[in-house]
């Protein structure tokens, strides 16, 4: 598993699979701390489309707040 500091810039962003195709929307860009905070202000059924990407990988929110 790899460590990564709270301050590295993330996208946070939701990722919504209803109607065709989906659709991404950002909904932050960011320390990765300030982002979890507002990721765990969102409604468990907006957290379950949440995704996080620095600029070598993605992981899902709930993956991470575990």
């Amino acid at each position: 598993m790899r460590a990564i500091s709270s301050s590295v810039s993330v996208r946070l962003y939701h990722l919504d699979d209803s109607g065709e195709g989906g659709a991404a929307t950002t909904l932050f860009y960011g320390p990765l701390g300030e982002a979890m905070m507002l990721a765990a202000q969102e409604p468990e059924e907006v957290q379950a489309g949440l995704y996080l990407a620095t600029e070598n990988d993605v992981v899902a929110y709930l993956d991470l707040d575990d």
